[in-house]
């Protein structure tokens, strides 16, 4: 007997315009604790809404730039009296993350766009 060939599996449906907004600003909002979040967002669902694709898409990158930056910080604490001005830099990059981060969820969830700043766009 030959045995069922199982069906292929169907794509996920297409978030609603409030779900697409929704999780948008969450990308934005889940910089805050870095990369994870705003990783998982573009990859789940950047094919199911248009505005997660694009608003994951900025926050991503602006967390790609913030925990390179947040590693070359490490490292260079180790050097003799760079420790001092390395633990100055990540106070400040923190603070500008937190703001950067709910400008973003805010002026998403409120039907805009966001894009930051300054930020290295390595996901075109």
């Amino acid at each position: 007997m030959t045995e069922p060939v199982p069906a292929a599996p169907q794509p996920a449906a297409p978030l609603t315009e409030a779900e697409d907004k929704q999780w948008a600003s969450f990308a934005h909002f889940g910089n805050i604790i870095l990369l994870i979040p705003a990783l998982i967002i573009y990859l789940v669902f950047k094919d199911r809404g248009p505005k997660v694709a694009v608003e994951g898409k900025e926050a991503l990158n602006w967390t790609i730039n913030l925990t390179g930056i947040y590693i070359i910080l490490f490292i260079l604490s180790f050097i003799p009296f760079v420790g001092i001005v390395t633990t100055i830099l990540n106070f400040a990059l923190a603070i500008v993350n937190i703001v950067f981060a709910i400008l973003g969820g805010v002026k998403v969830n409120g039907g805009g766009s966001y894009r930051y700043p300054v930020n290295i766009r390595w996901i075109k």
